[in-house]
């Protein structure tokens, strides 16, 4: 039983480790619970991400007017390095100082009434 789910990608390593069968979740609660248990580490490149959309520009932020916003300003991030993604925390600016690129944020503006 454990080598299937170690074939699944659950990574259970022992018989006594897999996950027994229960009225409530069946095989798939079962299964959807060690793969909860998972930890995945992603490691960011040190690279530009803008490599030619105006590089004439300190910093690359487009605005866009949206009318069914329930805050007047939202910034999105666009250099993928945010601790709050999808929204933007200002850390295109470390990014942008340590690959020498120019991106920033995507800002969504309530129109003014």
């Amino acid at each position: 039983m454990a080598s299937l789910f170690n074939l699944a990608g659950v990574g259970l390593s022992s018989p006594a480790a897999a996950p027994r069968r229960s009225r409530g979740g069946g095989f798939a609660g079962a299964v959807e619970r060690a793969r909860t248990r998972r930890v995945v580490s992603v490691r960011a490149e040190v690279q530009a991400i803008n490599p030619e959309i105006r590089k004439s520009e300190d910093k690359v932020v487009d605005s866009v007017v949206v009318s069914e916003l329930s805050k007047p300003l939202t910034a999105y991030c666009r250099c993928w390095r945010s601790g709050t993604f999808p929204l933007c925390d200002g850390s295109h600016v470390k990014h942008n100082k340590a690959t020498g690129d120019n991106v920033g944020p995507l800002l969504l503006k309530k129109p003014k009434e």
